[in-house]
């Protein structure tokens, strides 16, 4: 079987069903299936007529699966008719509830003639035999249902809280980043103009070109809701240059970004104050410079993003500088504790500083 066809599944999947949706709707199956299973012992264990145990699985099952499909994956794929959009493709309208009223009956019905054909008995003709029993069947069924959807939709609300707020607090972090590598530049751009005015000059249009590039930027991430890696490495390219119109040779950079890796995500800005540390503690000291090198990897605990420079090093890290806390803070707020910062230097050696995060494709 050619690649291709082999991933037509997906990509059919995922014109109706978004792939951010998948491990998602998998995760409140697999919740619906638990508690499925636990309904079927009860229903099984009460009651002198209980039905085998068998039955009462398929019938659990059926119904719980029939219901989950119907309001859940179902739900996302009608999202341009219900009126509902990412992250969470939940909202509370007329239609909404309508929609799942008539999702609850309609997964009912087919998990219940499943059910009934396995069992080789109708449950309908309760309906004349047994009222109450029917109606306490369907009852129940919905009342289980709803207590589903309310769960489902309040942990969504919560998360999505929960997003807001980590991405306020990194904006935040990314407001106080950008005046400080401003006022550090035009300190540079400052010392710059009584020794050298035409580098001054020629500094000053890189600032005017970079600082135009940053704003497009960020009004493009805005918008799209990521920032990659190619971004990020596009503006500490931007930023090396400028600082290269003041050192001159002194500053030698690589920069390595793999195309594999090129649409990975990141915080915006997160490259940046390790680089300006380098330049600072590292490569101003020094009579000679040196090298700035930055690279990203796929590495085995996830992606791997390592800045280095060949300067002078230091022998404790220096953890009260505001590039480094800002660097661990927006970790720690992006992440959860999934993201870690390892910094070594030595007198003489350089510094390097690795950064392990989760892989977070777009």
């Amino acid at each position: 079987m050619t690649s291709a066809a082999a991933s037509w599944p997906n990509r059919w999947l995922s014109r109706w069903l978004p792939r951010d949706t998948w491990l998602a709707v998998f995760k409140r199956a697999c919740i619906v299936w638990a508690v499925a299973f636990v309904i079927a012992l009860f229903q099984w264990s009460v009651g002198p007529h209980s039905p085998a145990l068998d039955n009462s699985l398929v019938y659990s099952y059926a119904i719980s699966t029939s219901i989950w499909f119907f309001t859940d994956p179902l739900r996302i794929a009608m999202r341009s008719w219900l009126n509902i959009s990412a992250p969470n493709y939940w909202v509370y309208s007329g239609r909404m509830v309508v929609y799942v009223l008539v999702g609850i009956v309609l997964g009912y019905a087919l998990g219940t003639s499943v059910g009934d054909a396995y069992s080789g008995r109708s449950t309908w003709e309760l309906i004349t035999l047994s009222p109450q029993r029917f109606w306490g069947f369907l009852l129940s069924s919905l009342g289980v249902s709803f207590g589903f959807l309310y769960y489902f939709y309040q942990r969504e609300k919560s998360l999505d809280l929960q997003r807001q707020a980590t991405e306020a607090r990194l904006r935040l972090l990314e407001s106080q980043l950008e005046p400080h590598m401003l006022f550090n530049t035009l300190a540079n751009l400052r010392a710059l103009i009584g020794t050298d005015p035409d580098r001054a000059v020629a500094m000053l249009d890189r600032l005017n070109d970079f600082l135009r590039a940053t704003l497009k930027a960020s009004r493009l991430d805005a918008t799209a809701g990521h920032h990659t890696l190619t971004d990020e490495f596009a503006r500490l390219r931007d930023y090396l240059e400028l600082m290269a119109v003041r050192m001159g040779p002194r500053l030698r950079y690589t920069l390595d970004l793999p195309d594999a890796l090129s649409r990975q995500s990141v915080p915006p800005l997160l490259l940046q104050p390790l680089v300006e540390n380098c330049i600072r503690h590292g490569l101003e000291p020094s009579r000679e410079g040196g090298e700035i090198r930055v690279s990203a990897r796929r590495g085995a605990s996830g992606l791997e993003l390592e800045v280095s420079d060949t300067g002078v090093g230091c022998e404790a890290e220096p953890a009260a500088g505001f590039g480094m806390s800002q660097v661990r803070e927006r970790l720690a707020t992006a992440f959860a504790g999934q993201a870690r910062m390892q910094w070594h230097s030595q007198p003489g050696g350089g510094t390097r500083a690795l950064l392990t995060l989760p892989m977070q494709t777009p």
